[in-house]
């Protein structure tokens, strides 16, 4: 199965010129003409059924995709010990099990009875090293009883350890004007020796966000909500282009996980056309399929946010990258022609699209102790997301709740996704990541 490429032009034309009104909405698509809402059903239905949509945008051209690529490629070939003059391991947010990883953290508190220490700075930006990255599949007890369960052809591939593939953290677009972190935000990390570098990440990275809200109107349109429920909740989000590079000229043997079977935790995950094929996702029936992105496409992912906000209608998609058969033919003709043999993803994914205003995730007792220790985040709300690999993000965002929006409040498993609050999305959090310890524990 090969998922339709949806083209984007036409529904662009026109954008600008619909309303947010619901009813004005309506009466605007039935004078445009039935292909707009049979296509805004279209971009529903994939979402529903598959979990991703191959989109064709004017604005994000082969090019464009080619250019960054061709720089990452070149920074990711660089010495390692170049590019750990990048790295900036004490700008993570990262939750840990008691006594795991470090010896000293800025403070801890307990959630469900285990401890858990913060490691508090203020941005993730820089490079992330291979081998940091942890997998939910390889840590996820519950997550491998269902792996097992599921037909052998269907079942994903077995990490045996932590992801080997770098990642470069990249802040893109307007943060909040009243966060009270405004002016604590950490510089952007440039690589010494690219001057193009700036420009290149800041017009991709915007391209593609650009892309991502105008599927986020049209999913919207096609599920019956106004064109803004979802694009409303996503203005001025944290978001991070976060392009991946894995080395196929050490990690290329077939079976090679890169990164391991998971769910995005954000609202949806962009990502530029790879030169090397490996990605595999599953549908909503359980299928198994490698994705084929045509040149001058863009792949978008559902993620938890967007099953939260509509009730479990469009379910997280999951995902792995692994070395295939197809992925080892590109690796050889690149070697015939001489090109790099580094793996670029380019990404906006994981907590880096976020929707901005979307949820209180720690009880108010750890807030109280947040604020606590740290006195300048009075009236402000402090969110959390838990990547795939462990990794703990923070970020600044208004009183604005996840939950299911428009009719979805009618759906029948409308009570499965509640007003999320005051610690429920931690623990469960924690429990796909086995951080909470034994049960038995205090």
């Amino acid at each position: 199965m090969e998922i339709p490429v949806i083209e984007l032009s036409r529904y662009l034309e026109i954008a600008d010129k619909l309303s947010t009104d619901p009813v004005i909405l309506s009466g605007q698509v039935e004078e445009v003409g039935s292909w707009l809402s049979e296509l805004c059903k279209e971009v529903s239905q994939i979402l529903r059924e598959t979990g991703a949509l191959v989109v064709k945008d004017p604005r994000c051209t082969a090019e464009d995709n080619d250019k960054f690529i061709d720089m990452m490629e070149k920074y990711f070939e660089r010495p390692r010990e170049f590019k750990l003059l990048q790295e900036r391991s004490h700008l993570h947010y990262q939750l840990r099990k008691c006594g795991e990883m470090r010896e000293s953290f800025d403070f801890e508190f307990v959630v469900l009875g285990t401890k858990v220490f913060l490691e508090f700075d203020l941005d993730d930006v820089g490079v992330t090293p291979e081998g940091v990255e942890v997998p939910r599949s390889l840590v996820d007890e519950e997550m491998q009883k269902k792996l097992k369960a599921m037909p052998k052809e269907f079942q994903p591939s077995t990490p045996s350890g932590p992801d080997p593939k770098w990642r470069y953290m990249w802040r893109v677009g307007p943060r909040p004007s009243n966060t009270h972190f405004k002016e604590l935000n950490s510089e952007p990390v440039i690589p010494e020796g690219f001057p193009e570098w700036k420009d290149t990440m800041d017009s991709w990275g915007c391209k593609m966000i650009s892309a991502i809200e105008a599927v986020a109107e049209m999913a919207a349109i096609g599920f019956g909500l106004s064109k803004d429920a979802f694009t409303s909740l996503m203005k001025q989000g944290p978001h991070l282009l976060a392009p991946t590079g894995s080395d196929l000229s050490r990690y290329g043997q077939e079976g090679t996980v890169f990164a391991g079977y998971h769910y995005d935790l954000n609202f949806l995950t962009i990502h530029g056309r790879s030169r090397f094929p490996g990605l595999n996702i599953w549908l909503r029936n359980g299928q198994k399929i490698e994705v084929k992105v045509p040149s001058g496409c863009l792949l978008i992912q559902t993620g938890k946010q967007i099953e939260w906000l509509t009730a479990g209608e469009c379910m997280a998609g999951m995902h792995e990258v692994v070395v295939t058969n197809r992925t080892i033919d590109a690796i050889k003709l690149a070697s015939q022609q001489n090109r790099s043999l580094w793996r670029v993803s380019s990404t906006v994914s994981g907590a880096k699209h976020t929707i901005s205003s979307i949820i209180i995730l720690l009880d108010l007792g750890a807030c109280n102790l947040l604020k606590s220790k740290l006195h300048f985040l009075e009236n402000v709300v402090l969110t959390c997301f838990i990547l795939d690999h462990m990794q703990l993000f923070a970020h600044i965002a208004s009183d604005a709740v996840l939950k299911p929006l428009g009719h979805f409040v009618e759906s029948p498993l409308a009570s499965k996704y509640p007003l999320m609050c005051a610690g429920e999305f931690v623990e469960q959090e924690l429990a796909v990541i086995n951080l909470q310890g034994n049960k038995g524990e205090s």
